[in-house]
C-alpha cells in the first residue's frame, strides 16, 4: 500500500513539474484531442488564443481559425503518419485571433491516438521588423543609382533637348512633331531622375514636435479637393495622442503618397471608402545591437481602403524600388515612404485583411530617439 502511495505521489509530482515546464516555455504549446478539443494550453497558448484554459478546454481548433486554415492539414498529415510535422510562416490570422499571426509550427503525434502536440513561434513582429531592414537596404541600393543617373544621364539631355529645339525652328510640320516628342521624352526621363535624386539626399532631417492630426487634416483636405473629391474619408483619431517628432513636409509627403495609392485602389467603388487612423499601442520595441539603448515605436498611424487589395506575389516587395501594379507608375512611391518612415527611425508594414488593406505606420515619441542605421537594429518586443 506504502508502495502504491509512494508511486502515485511520485507521479503527481512529476506531473506538476511538467505543467511548470510547459508555463514555462514561451511559446504557445498546445495538445488537441482526437475530437479536435484543446485538451490542454499553457500560459502562452492562452494569450495567443486570448482565453482561459479552462474556456479553451471546451473549443476546438476550428473555433478559432478558418475551416481552410493549412494547420488542419498539417494536423490531418501527422494523424494520418503518425509522424512529426514542420512548417513555416503559416498565417492564422482571423476574426477570433487577430491581425498579425504569422506563426512556424511543430505538430506532433503524441499519446492517446488522434492527439497531437501543436507548438507556434510567433513571426509576426521580428519578421515585419526585418523585412524593415530590407526595404531600407533596397532604399539605399537606389542612393548610388540616383546620383550616377543625375550627372550621366541629365546632362546629355540636355544636350539633346536644346537639339531637338534648334531643329524644331526649320523643321516641318511632320519632323516638328518628332522634335517635340523628343523635348517631352526627355523632360520625362529628367522627371523621373529628379524623382529618384530623392534617394541620394542624406542630411539630416530638420524635425520638430508635430501634431499628426494636423497632417492627417491637411492631406486630407487636398485629397478631397482633387484626387479623392468623390471618396468617403473617415477619421478614427485618438485625440490624446502624444506629438511625433518628425518632419511636416515629409509626413505629408508620406501620407499624400498613401491616401492617392488608396483613393486609385477604390477608384469608383460605389461604397469606396478610406479610413485614416490614429492609436497609442506600447510594447512594440527596436533594440540596438551592442548596447542597452531601446527605441519605442508607440504611435500607430493608418491608411485603410476597401479596394481590391494588394496582390500576394507582390506584398514581400511592396516597398522595393520599381515595383507597381499602375500602368503608368514609377515604383518609387512606396519606396520613398519607406525611406523617409526608416529616416524618422520608423516602420511601415501593409496588410490584407477582411476584404480591406491596411498601411501602418509606426513611430517613436520622443525626440531624443535618433533613427539607428538599418544595420544596428534588431527586432524585440517588450511589455
Amino acid at each position: 500500500m506504502n508502495s502504491v502511495i509512494g508511486n502515485g505521489s511520485q507521479r503527481l509530482g512529476a506531473e506538476a513539474v511538467a505543467l511548470q515546464v510547459l508555463n514555462a516555455i514561451q511559446n504557445p504549446v498546445v495538445l488537441i484531442a482526437q475530437d479536435g478539443r484543446l485538451s490542454y494550453t499553457n500560459w502562452e497558448a492562452e494569450v495567443f488564443f486570448g482565453a482561459s484554459a479552462s474556456h479553451l478546454s471546451r473549443k476546438t481548433l476550428s473555433d478559432f481559425i478558418p475551416f481552410d486554415s493549412p494547420l488542419l492539414a498539417l494536423i490531418a498529415q501527422v494523424r494520418e503518419r503518425r509522424a512529426p510535422v514542420n512548417e513555416y510562416r503559416v498565417d492564422l490570422s482571423s476574426p477570433r485571433l487577430g491581425q498579425d499571426k504569422l506563426v512556424d509550427i511543430y505538430v506532433a503525434p503524441v499519446g492517446e491516438e488522434g492527439a497531437v502536440v501543436l507548438v507556434f513561434q510567433v513571426r509576426s513582429m521580428a519578421d515585419k521588423i526585418d523585412r524593415q531592414l530590407v526595404h531600407r537596404a533596397a532604399a539605399r541600393s537606389v542612393t548610388g543609382l540616383a546620383s550616377m543617373l543625375a550627372h550621366e544621364i541629365k546632362n546629355p539631355l540636355s544636350g539633346i533637348r536644346g537639339a531637338a529645339q534648334l531643329l524644331e525652328t526649320n523643321a516641318s510640320d511632320d519632323d516638328r512633331a518628332l522634335t517635340r516628342l523628343i523635348c517631352d521624352e526627355s523632360d520625362r526621363i529628367v522627371s523621373l531622375v529628379d524623382r529618384m535624386e530623392v534617394f541620394s539626399d542624406e542630411r539630416p532631417i530638420d524635425r520638430v514636435p508635430l501634431n499628426i492630426h494636423s497632417v492627417l487634416d491637411h492631406v486630407k483636405a487636398v485629397a478631397k479637393a482633387g484626387f479623392a473629391r468623390n471618396i468617403k474619408i473617415t477619421e478614427e483619431y485618438d485625440p490624446s495622442l502624444p506629438q511625433v517628432f518628425a518632419n511636416r513636409d515629409q509626413m505629408v509627403q508620406v501620407f499624400l503618397n498613401l491616401i492617392k495609392n488608396a483613393s486609385e485602389a477604390v477608384g469608383d467603388k460605389p461604397d469606396g471608402e478610406i479610413i485614416l487612423t490614429s492609436a497609442y499601442r506600447p510594447g512594440i520595441r527596436m533594440s540596438v545591437a551592442g548596447t542597452r539603448e531601446k527605441i519605442s515605436l508607440p504611435l500607430e498611424f493608418c491608411v485603410q481602403d476597401n479596394g481590391p487589395g494588394v496582390p500576394s506575389d507582390l506584398m514581400p516587395h511592396l516597398f522595393d524600388p520599381f515595383i507597381t501594379t499602375k500602368p503608368n507608375g514609377t515604383g518609387l512611391g512606396l519606396a520613398l515612404v519607406a525611406k523617409i518612415i526608416g529616416g524618422h527611425g520608423g516602420i511601415i508594414e501593409c496588410e490584407n485583411m477582411n476584404g480591406r488593406t491596411t498601411f501602418r505606420i509606426l513611430m517613436p515619441v520622443s525626440k531624443d530617439v535618433l533613427p539607428l542605421p538599418p544595420e544596428m537594429a534588431s527586432p524585440n518586443m517588450d511589455t
